[in-house]
């Protein structure tokens, strides 16, 4: 069915079907009240009509180390709107976000982290304004009242110098969206190994629209995105999306090797004159210094190798070891 056609059967008589996709990596004290919630939450879209009666939501067990997938299958079990998937062992928030993607059958889709900070009002808005014809919804974060003044610093420093990188994605937008059928299915199309998600949608580029919400504070587990993983997150989206660091490797080659032919030639007029002060602290400096930036470099060109050493094995993303609800095993 066509974008169109579905547009058109939304002024009519059919109603989309929604999956709520939640990745959970050691959340069995989040994850009662997330299924509570979520659970309400359909109960009251199915009832005033916004979404049909075969809505469900996808928990995704990435490798828990807690009682987790427990809790999702005795949910599945006893719930009718609970689906479970569970990985074979952890592959992180982002291939887990997709493995639940991946197995998703409704119209639309919506993705949600379990802690629940982000506002899960918005569903509702965002269902809306896919009737209104946006095959994409980001959730956005209005303020960050709720973080620590060293968080907000980071966060806002991520942002900017994730756009200074090339990288174009939604300022103040995490994994809160929702995606149109024919959206998820072009999501589907990338195929390589390094996955940032946030930045993968908006290459995407059909039409979108905004929700935007104050984010709560997390009220159970702890907190699956510190210091460390955010940087590595911003690692992943730069050198995945974006050639801009080897631009600039590039850009520095060539300042520097100016600056270089111009100390040579100061150096030899000087040679020529004798006016030579001999001292190793400006050699030193110098040795250091350029010392620094090729090892800089060679990094950053380490690790665009190391990632297409993973593409070309064209390894598997993850592996559903189980899957339950609905007759599912």
């Amino acid at each position: 069915m066509t974008r169109d056609n579905i547009n058109t059967t939304l002024v009519g008589i059919d109603i989309p079907s929604l999956s709520i996709v939640v990745p959970c990596h050691n959340e069995k004290e989040a994850f009662p009240r997330c299924l509570s919630t979520l659970s309400d939450i359909l109960d009251n879209l199915i009832t005033e009509n916004k979404i049909s009666k075969n809505s469900y939501i996808i928990f995704v067990d990435d490798g828990s180390r807690d009682n987790t997938w427990n809790l999702i299958e005795e949910s599945s079990a006893n719930n009718s709107y609970v689906q479970g998937v569970k990985l074979s062992r952890n592959c992180g928030h982002q291939r887990a976000l997709m493995a639940g993607l991946s197995t998703v059958k409704t119209d639309i889709s919506i993705s949600i982290d379990a802690d629940l900070q982000d506002d899960t009002r918005c569903i509702l808005q965002m269902v809306e304004k896919y009737r209104q014809g946006n095959d994409i919804v980001y959730g956005v974060r209005e303020d960050r009242s709720t973080d620590s003044t060293f968080k907000r610093g980071t966060a806002n420093a991520f942002y900017k110098f994730m756009s200074l990188m090339g990288v174009n994605q939604i300022e103040n937008h995490a994994d809160y969206r929702l995606l149109s059928r024919r959206a998820l299915e072009s999501l589907m199309q990338f195929k390589e190994q390094n996955i940032y998600i946030r930045g993968m949608v908006p290459m995407i580029g059909y039409q979108s629209d905004k929700v935007f919400y104050s984010r709560n504070e997390r009220l159970e587990g702890e907190s699956k995105y510190p210091l460390k993983k955010m940087l590595a997150l911003a690692i992943e989206g730069i050198t995945s999306l974006t050639v801009t660091p080897l631009r600039l490797i590039a850009a520095l080659g060539f300042l520097v090797s100016m600056l270089a032919l111009i100390m040579s030639i100061y150096t030899l007029i000087q040679k020529l004159h004798g006016d030579v002060i001999e001292g190793w602290t400006s050699v030193m400096v110098s040795i250091f210094f350029l010392g620094g930036i090729q090892l800089l470099c060679l990094g950053v060109i380490g690790e665009y190798i190391g990632k297409i050493y993973l593409e070309t094995k064209s390894r598997p993303k993850y592996f559903i070891e189980k899957l339950s609800g609905n007759d599912r095993s």
